[in-house]
């Protein structure tokens, strides 16, 4: 049987981490399965899903990015792995632009990188989220805020649609609450169909705010570049800060501003090459 050799790069944006395969150079046919197998923290690389650098499919874009869960499933965005594209493919010299075009199955995002001194390398990404949506289709049209129950907890949140859905909850102590317990029952409420990426969020007395991230299909992880987003947006939507906020999450901070001019989002933070690898399928 004929085995491929695959290249690898394992990369985090705020500790949200990935296996990232560029397409152009390796056919992937079961994405789905190799992520499930590649993601594996004891069998595997390790990671929270695997990333596709794809040729994309309009002129309108540069690349194109699929991405899929350490569960298999394929997910619509996600803001962390975009910045950790735009370093790839500046760092690689696969692009020598600065402002990178990315198709995403939530439409196309644009990357703006932010080079160091020599221009050999990116330092941080700002990434064009494009508009929130605040009212949840499946939930009979029903305004954004809702009260859903998990076990013996009942739970007011906001619904935010990032390209993708969160549930925004804030609490007073995101430190002893349990978010496995009840991010894995929320993430399977009967008002997601499709499941939803639940974030527990506490505002802070420095004016940042601690949110901590149930993703959907791969749990508990360190970040997550939308749900940063989907909780300055519920932030603001609820009067708990402006529109402009720093997110603490597990693995790092990401900067979100919600601009009142476009009503785009804007996420800005890190994104980390941890190294590169050869596996065969």
């Amino acid at each position: 049987m004929y085995r491929q050799r695959i290249q690898f790069t394992k990369m985090h944006g705020a500790g949200n981490d990935y296996i990232y395969v560029n397409t152009l150079l390796y056919n992937i046919e079961n994405p789905e399965a190799l992520a499930i197998k590649w993601s594996d923290r004891h069998k595997g690389i390790g990671s929270d899903g695997l990333v596709l650098i794809c040729k994309p499919d309009t002129d309108d874009a540069d690349y194109k990015m699929r991405i899929f869960n350490a569960d298999g499933s394929e997910a619509m965005m996600c803001g962390n792995a975009s910045r950790c594209i735009g370093k790839y493919l500046y760092e690689r010299k696969l692009t020598d632009k600065t402002v990178i075009r990315l198709e995403t199955l939530s439409g196309i995002k644009i990357l703006n990188l932010h080079l160091s001194d020599d221009a050999k390398s990116v330092e941080s990404v700002t990434v064009d989220m494009l508009e929130p949506k605040l009212v949840n289709p499946e939930q009979y049209n029903k305004p954004e805020k809702g009260t859903l129950t998990a076990d013996d907890r009942t739970f007011e949140g906001t619904f935010v649609c990032m390209g993708n859905p969160h549930f925004v909850i804030f609490v007073d102590d995101v430190k002893t609450l349990d978010i496995e317990k009840y991010g894995r029952i929320l993430e399977r409420d009967r008002c997601f169909p499709e499941r939803c990426n639940i974030e527990f969020a506490q505002p802070l007395e420095d004016g940042t705010i601690r949110t901590r991230v149930w993703e959907r299909g791969s749990g508990i992880t360190m970040a997550c570049g939308t749900g940063a987003c989907a909780t300055a947006v519920a932030a603001a939507v609820t009067e708990r800060n402006g529109r402009t906020s720093r997110i603490k999450m597990d693995g790092g901070e990401l900067d979100i501003e919600w601009k009142e001019n476009d009503n785009h989002v804007y996420m800005t933070g890190p994104a980390t090459i941890v190294f590169d690898g050869e596996i065969e399928i």
